[in-house]
């Protein structure tokens, strides 16, 4: 069933990766998609694609009024677009660790501040951010996007309390690996490095024992934004194949 005939999604970082995946499925379930990215996605003629650096908010506003006059509404907002650049606490770099807040947290709440007033006047709405595993725990030289991750759920249950009363829902989604360009570091797939495998496949420390596919991320939100979800709002679903159920 197209349970989104006629409604409008905007997707960010929606040219690739779990963005790509989340903004093709709401195009297959009837949405008509708005990709905010800096980059271009795959072609696909019923997605609309705005460029933009969100990491640069005074740009963030006037996309949101540019969908607006087009479409005339928003239905679902989805925060997806991060980044992610290792650097150690003793190392730190301000243009690094700021880059990753402002992509990561920063554009994310202003995005729903903008996006959330229209939906007040529609008295309804349904807005999912993207967040982490890293959200609740951390590994060396992810500070910033420790920090970032963990600001962002709190920000949803937030932004959940006081939209609540306006019909407008708003949750999170936690992955855990996911089979995406993040995970190349140093241009090397840490997914099928020999220390992930032997650590999170071999040993079990990943249940599943294998990485997610975006995909699979993506059917968790667009549930999560959808009619269906009448009732669950300002929760986070980690989505991990089990990684962090085991001690």
């Amino acid at each position: 069933m197209n349970n989104f005939a006629g409604q409008v999604v905007i997707v960010t970082g929606g040219a690739n990766g779990i963005g790509g995946a989340t903004a093709e499925l709401f195009t297959e379930l009837g949405a008509q998609v708005i990709i905010f990215d800096r980059e271009q996605p795959s072609s696909n003629s019923n997605i609309t694609n705005i460029i933009i650096d969100l990491g640069n908010l005074d740009e963030l506003q006037s996309a949101v009024a540019s969908v607006v006059e087009k479409f005339g509404k928003i239905d679902a907002l989805v925060n997806v677009a991060g980044v992610s650049i290792p650097n150690p606490i003793l190392e730190l770099e301000n243009d690094k660790y700021f880059t990753t807040l402002d992509v990561n947290l920063h554009a994310p709440v202003f995005l729903m501040k903008h996006v959330a007033a229209i939906m007040v006047k529609q008295s309804y709405g349904r807005i999912v951010n993207l967040t982490s595993i890293h959200g609740k725990l951390s590994e060396p030289t992810s500070t910033a996007y420790d920090i970032s991750k963990a600001g962002l759920e709190a920000a949803t249950r937030t932004a959940a309390l006081e939209f609540a009363e306006y019909g407008v829902l708003v949750n999170a989604v936690a992955p855990g690996f996911v089979a995406t360009r993040m995970s190349i570091v140093n241009g090397q797939d840490e997914l099928e490095s020999d220390w992930f495998q032997d650590v999170y496949i071999k040993n079990k420390r990943l249940p599943i024992a294998r990485p997610a596919f975006p995909v699979e991320i993506a059917q968790v939100i667009t549930w999560l934004a959808s009619h269906s979800n009448t009732y669950m709002t300002g929760q986070t679903l980690t989505v991990d194949g089990g990684l962090s159920a085991r001690f």
